[in-house]
């Protein structure tokens, strides 16, 4: 497991195991979002085997499906909405953690500078910059 910091409160992740929670928790982090849809992934990893050790070691868990190259606007609001509740950091995680990243930025387009939504991934290797029009676009709209 590679955690990626973006901020204090928010990182990703690649792919996570069930038998990973435990550390994720002891981390810190108090919420999970999967944003890897079922269809990717073996079963011993899909969102109901990693709901129950999430829940089990106290964490909440989200699930907010995002598909690569066809991210949505209510993937976007499930990611804010789940962001705005969360009582402590979050982790969350796709294949690579790119999309996690993609759709923290565009959760994220109005509360920060596009800039810093853009740079702030760049540091793991994410390039966002195809998404500049679209978070511009969100933080105006």
């Amino acid at each position: 497991m590679e955690i990626r910091q973006l901020t204090p409160t928010y990182a990703v992740s690649p792919q996570i195991a069930p038998e990973e929670v435990a550390a994720i928790r002891a981390a810190g982090f108090t919420m999970i979002i999967n944003n890897r849809p079922d269809a990717e992934i073996p079963a011993d990893l899909r969102a109901d085997a990693m709901r129950v050790a999430a829940e089990a070691a106290g964490l909440t868990y989200v699930v907010n499906p995002v598909i690569g190259g066809a991210i949505t606007m209510e993937n976007v609001a499930q990611q804010r909405a789940a962001i705005d509740a969360a009582t402590g950091p979050i982790l969350a995680y796709c294949a690579s953690g790119n999309r996690s990243s993609i759709v923290w930025a565009l959760a994220n387009a109005g509360r920060e500078p596009t800039n810093a939504l853009i740079t702030t991934p760049a540091r793991w290797g994410y390039n966002l910059e195809p998404f500049r029009a679209t978070i511009d676009q969100l933080a105006t709209g």
